[in-house]
């Protein structure tokens, strides 16, 4: 966990500073991935069960709330979010480490971690919202990615949002609110957390001394937690392998990089090629390149040979393979069909 605000958060905990008089039981941060809105979350957590919270809000860092909080064994907060989590220090990209509370009762067992917060988890915090609160405080539940609520776990919630417990206070944050049910959405103060200027975020990757700072951040839609995770992996070959295709599209050539990207997984295969569209389409309409700055040639000289229906139409497809891209059949003949469209557009 971290125990300071990312360089750009100044700004927005001052603005959250002004809801503590009238604090609503449930807020719902939001904004993009990969730019710090569950850290942000945790560190609001801990000054609100802090026993000697500094002026400007923040925790002392030194009471004995403070020390629980850390240790993640604080008796008044608990964190509820997918399994798959569980042990990744990372959250969102957000520095959030730890388990999920009393909410987590599943063994382990042969089956991959789920990727949804269930009906299970929610119930669960039934115990530790009807017992009293140490010391007579406030309880804290923070639940992330708001998005990854399954229906039955998402109405669950709805009941204990629309009848809070005294001295609760809910924080969820979201990637996508567009994901959540509006009832779920007409019960949380929302608060917006926009992303970093590209200075601020430049400034930060470098201090952590990151290559190509301005590349990864590009290709990340300016969130450089993001950018920084994806810094750190050993991609960079299989991305650069990937765009040089699509510079290139033709029947052999996606045949063959179906065949050497199999292992690869496909969910990224396919949010790679939506960026790439996306440019193509951004720079045929408004002369702009968001991703891929340093493929302008090549996608100047696409946008050029391309129909904007053609354009539409394979924004709408990619977007549909997101949807089903954890899962494919198979990958090869999944990576081949996307390959394929996408080269069909050039014919």
């Amino acid at each position: 966990m971290s125990d300071t605000l990312f360089p750009w958060q100044g700004d927005i905990w001052q603005q959250l500073q002004q809801m503590r008089a009238r604090l609503p039981h449930a807020i719902l941060f939001h904004g993009a991935e990969g730019i710090g809105k569950t850290a942000f979350a945790e560190q609001f957590a801990q000054s609100l069960l802090c026993e000697t919270p500094q002026p400007d809000g923040h925790a002392c860092g030194a009471c004995g709330s403070c020390g629980w909080f850390v240790q993640y064994n604080h008796p008044d907060y608990r964190r509820v979010r997918p399994e798959i989590l569980d042990g990744d220090d990372a959250g969102e990209g957000d520095g959030a480490e730890g388990e999920a509370g009393d909410a987590k009762k599943t063994a382990k067992s042969a089956k991959a971690p789920s990727k949804e917060i269930k009906i299970d988890q929610i119930r669960a915090l039934a115990g530790f919202m009807n017992i009293s609160t140490h010391r007579q405080g406030q309880r804290v539940v923070l639940l992330y990615p708001a998005e990854a609520l399954n229906t039955a776990a998402a109405n669950a919630l709805l009941k204990t949002l629309e009848e809070p417990p005294p001295n609760t206070v809910f924080l969820l944050s979201s990637n996508s609110l567009d994901r959540l049910l509006p009832t779920v959405l007409s019960r949380c103060r929302k608060f917006a957390m926009p992303l970093p200027s590209r200075e601020q975020a430049l400034t930060w990757l470098r201090q952590q001394e990151v290559k190509d700072a301005d590349v990864w951040l590009a290709e990340q839609g300016g969130a450089p937690l993001t950018a920084y995770a994806q810094s750190q992996s050993d991609g960079r070959e299989l991305v650069d392998e990937f765009l040089q295709h699509l510079t290139r599209p033709g029947i052999d050539g996606a045949l063959k990089c179906a065949e050497h990207l199999q292992k690869t997984p496909v969910a990224e295969l396919v949010a790679w090629q939506q960026r790439w569209l996306y440019d193509l389409f951004s720079l045929k309409l408004c002369g702009t390149i968001r991703y891929y700055p340093r493929y302008e040639k090549a996608l100047a000289g696409l946008a050029a040979k391309v129909e904007t229906g053609a354009l539409l139409r394979a924004l709408k497809s990619s977007n549909e393979r997101r949807a089903v891209a954890e899962h494919p059949l198979s990958a090869r003949l999944f990576i081949e069909e996307m390959l394929l469209d996408y080269a069909s557009m050039f014919a």
